[in-house]
């Protein structure tokens, strides 16, 4: 049983940045490809990025391209998401789930675990 925990979610105003931390345990974190969804309230959890478990591939929504950045170290079992140029919309409970497929899914169907979320407030 995989667990995942996050960390690194908070208030900031627009333009700024946050780095999210997924820190995995109970399962071999190589083996999993992991990825970031975020819920705003009355929406449905979207994907944000996903990484294949060699760390090899990633994959973005187009909302955050080119601001956002995911990344792992297989090593200490944590997979990261770097926010920079944060906007308003960017405003969510944010989670990362892991996949025992090794690709960087978009599908959240395809994840297997799930942790408990981060909020993220972005502020005008």
């Amino acid at each position: 049983q995989v667990q995942l925990v996050e960390s690194g979610g908070g208030l900031v105003q627009a333009g700024g940045s946050l780095r999210l931390d997924c820190a995995a345990s109970g399962g071999t974190f190589s083996n999993n490809g992991m990825g970031w969804f975020r819920q705003a309230p009355g929406k449905e959890r979207e994907f944000v990025a996903a990484i294949s478990r060699s760390g090899a591939t990633t994959n973005y929504v187009d909302s955050v391209k080119g601001r956002f950045t995911i990344s792992r170290d297989n090593a200490k079992n944590t997979v990261y998401l770097q926010m920079n140029s944060l906007k308003v919309d960017d405003t969510a409970v944010y989670y990362c789930a892991a996949s025992w497929s090794r690709f960087a899914l978009n599908v959240a169907d395809r994840y297997d675990y799930w942790g408990q979320g981060t909020q993220v407030t972005v502020s005008s």
